[in-house]
């Protein structure tokens, strides 16, 4: 059905309490990219807070090839999520009620090819959230309040720092680089476990740089020779400044536009 059309039960836990899990997939060419990874990640995280789900892989699969088949386009997203189901407002698990499942699927929004060459801004935030942001889940206040703060002082990005650290982005992962070093916060608990995060390392490996998952203070990345983001919707994306400190050059820098173009060329298979 058209997207405007769908309809949430007043009573869903997602909808009453946040209780669910999601994921954002994109395909390419029509074809999506490491859907296994994702579908291994949701079920992570929903085992991570006791939900079941009852749907196999390839079920989740058969969702978003249909999805992006009526949609039409060979460029898309699509984004499901998995609630604990309808029942009473309670604060107490159901008991014998089914999960429910939502799922759609629209074009990418991807940044410009000015911002690709210049880079985007992107301002520093309290890293205030809960201590289990490896879960992919739908409850983001946080997130939503902390990239608004980033917005309203003129970035494109908020930059989650925690003691000091720098540990993620508001909806993406967090590289510097530092002549042929790329470092990036390890994936623990206070970080999601990006699947364009965990491929970035890879095509930097291959490239030949010196990958480090280490914690990170913000001085280290206003220092940095480079700056970037990953993530579904960025793919690589380069760092103009920070806090409106000029990055390097101040726009996207020669290691970040060597690892977007490893990037693009896994994507379509010709990595």
């Amino acid at each position: 059905m058209p997207l405007h059309q769908g309809r949430v039960p007043v009573e869903d836990r997602g909808y009453l309490f946040g209780d669910g899990v999601y994921e954002v997939v994109r395909r390419y060419a029509g074809r999506f990219f490491r859907l296994g990874e994702h579908l291994a990640r949701l079920r992570a995280s929903a085992a991570a807070i006791d939900l079941a789900v009852p749907w196999t892989d390839a079920d989740l699969a058969a969702v978003c090839e249909t999805l992006a088949g009526r949609s039409g386009l060979e460029d898309c997203t699509v984004y499901f999520q998995i609630t604990r189901g309808v029942a009473p407002r309670a604060h107490a698990f159901p008991r014998g009620v089914p999960p429910s499942i939502m799922a759609f699927a629209r074009a990418v929004s991807a940044p410009s090819a000015a911002q690709r060459a210049e880079g985007v801004p992107v301002v520093s935030v309290t890293d205030d959230r809960w201590g289990r942001c490896h879960i992919k889940s739908i409850n983001l206040l946080a997130n939503v309040l902390a990239k608004e703060k980033a917005l309203e002082a003129g970035g494109f990005e908020g930059l989650f720092v925690r003691d000091g650290i720098v540990t993620e982005g508001t909806v993406s992962n967090a590289f510097g680089v530092r002549g042929r070093t790329v470092f990036t916060h390890p994936a623990d608990h206070r970080i999601l476990h990006g699947v364009t995060r965990a491929a970035v390392l890879e095509v930097a490996a291959a490239e030949g740089l010196d990958v480090r998952e280490e914690p990170r203070p913000l001085g280290d990345f206003l220092g940095a020779d480079e700056v970037f983001l990953s993530g579904t919707s960025v793919e690589v994306l380069g760092v103009s400044m920070i806090d409106k400190k000029p990055i390097g050059a101040g726009r996207t820098g020669p290691v970040t536009t060597a690892l977007h173009k490893a990037f693009v060329r896994l994507t379509r298979g010709t990595a």
